[in-house]
This record gives C-alpha cells, structure tokens and sequence, in this order.
C-alpha cells in the first residue's frame, strides 16, 4: 500500500492539485492521510474539501480547521490569519462545516499516530526542534508519529536517550526500522522552508519508507484569487517567498 501523506492544504488549491498529479507520477498511491488545516489562508476551502473528500482518506483536524466553524476562538491568531479565517468561515457550505466539525484531534493507523500539531497539543504545538520532539515521544505509544502545522519537512528520531532532527528534502527516503520517528511532509499550500514548492511525502507500506517530494505549482494563479477575494497581502506574498 502506498499512503499519500498531506499536510496544511490551506484553501490553496492549485498546489493541491499539483501534489496529486505529481503524486501519480511517483507511482499513484491508495489512501490519503492528511495531517489538517484543510483550510484557512487561501482562496479555495470549499474546493480543497470537496476535492479531498473525493479519495480514500483520514483526516485529522487543524487549528484553522477549526477556527473555520468556530470551535476556536479566532482572537487567538495573528491579525492576518485571524481575517482569513473570517473570510474562508463565510465561504463554507453547511456540508463543508459539518466535515470539518466530524474530524477528529487524533487518529491510529497502524503503528502511526496522525496529529496536526503535537502529540502533547494536537491543534497548537509546533514540534520544530529535538527539544520539542523529546517530551513528545511519551505522549504517543506507536513507533511512528506524523505531524504538520509547522509547514517545514522534518523528522526526529529518538535513539536512545538523545533525539536525531533532520530536514527532508525532495527525493529524500526515510527507511523505517526499530527506532521511533516523528515526521512531518512539510505544507502543501504554505510551505515555510524558503522553498515555495508544494511539499508531500509518501508512505510506502510495502518497503517501509517515507519519501518527501516538491513540486512547483502555478503560484500565480493563487496570488490572484486571493487578491481578488480581499484577503491580507503578506499571504499573498508569502507564497513566493515559501516562508
């Protein structure tokens, strides 16, 4: 089996759409795991959910997820991803709430914890260094534990007493073995590395490995879109940037 694993969609469409065309160029995949933050930030939430909803998937519940249908109180974010928020909840079906309001904080797949955040904090914690990563380690009981939030490709790896970090880029293979891992596929829709190109991984049951890839995505046409629907111009920008 071949698990394509997604994190922080934001609303950002065309880069979903790219991550799953070159998804399929990689060798296809048979399920979709996605990490949360469907939506928030972009322009297209409604179609990120629908065309999510339109696979094999889990889904876990982010942040803005749940800004979204206001099971969050949007006071807690930034000035700009505050007013995203406000607009995307305006732009929902009443189906699309209730998709976002049935996902779950967390979810066991085998022997991998799916979470948005933390294992500690599934919604809000960013696991960014091996000091975050160490407390976390006893907070799930898998060997494997996947996370997002933080838009950067990661993984820790906890060797005894010390935690390993490193930084995965596009072709790199995580070989699974006895140790446990924390692994974050970087963002789909905001990646915050300094490289703007959508970022994914996949799951390759059969081998036991993770591969990240990136894949360039017409950034413009995004630009435009949330232009068009007023929303804050640093994320507009910032899509450019890849920060």
């Amino acid at each position: 089996m071949k698990y394509l694993i997604l994190a922080d969609i934001h609303s950002n469409l065309e880069a979903f759409e790219a991550v799953l065309f070159d998804a399929e160029g990689h060798g296809g995949f048979d399920r979709v795991w996605c990490l949360g933050d469907v939506v928030g930030y972009g322009p297209n939430p409604s179609e990120c959910i629908g065309l999510l909803r339109s696979y094999d998937h889990i889904c876990v519940c982010g942040n803005h997820d749940l800004a979204a249908i206001g099971k969050i109180d949007i006071a807690d974010f930034n000035e700009d991803a505050a007013l995203a928020n406000e607009w995307t909840s305006v732009q929902l079906s009443d189906e699309d709430r209730e998709y976002l309001a049935s996902l779950q904080e967390s979810h066991l797949e085998d022997n991998f914890t799916l979470v948005h955040g933390s294992p500690s904090a599934t919604v809000w914690e960013y696991i960014t260094s091996s000091f975050s990563a160490m407390k976390n380690f006893k907070h799930y009981y898998t060997q494997f534990c996947l996370v997002g939030h933080s838009h950067v490709p990661l993984y820790f790896e906890h060797d005894e007493l010390l935690v390993n970090e490193g930084y995965m880029g596009h072709g790199d293979k995580l070989k699974l073995g006895e140790t446990r891992l924390i692994i974050n596929p970087g963002g789909v829709g905001q990646p915050r590395d300094r490289d703007p190109r959508a970022s994914y991984a996949v799951f390759n049951s059969d081998e036991m490995t993770i591969v990240n890839y990136r894949c360039s995505y017409n950034i413009g046409i995004t630009q435009e879109k949330m232009e068009e629907a007023g929303l804050p111009g640093f994320l507009i920008s910032r899509l450019g940037w890849g920060v």
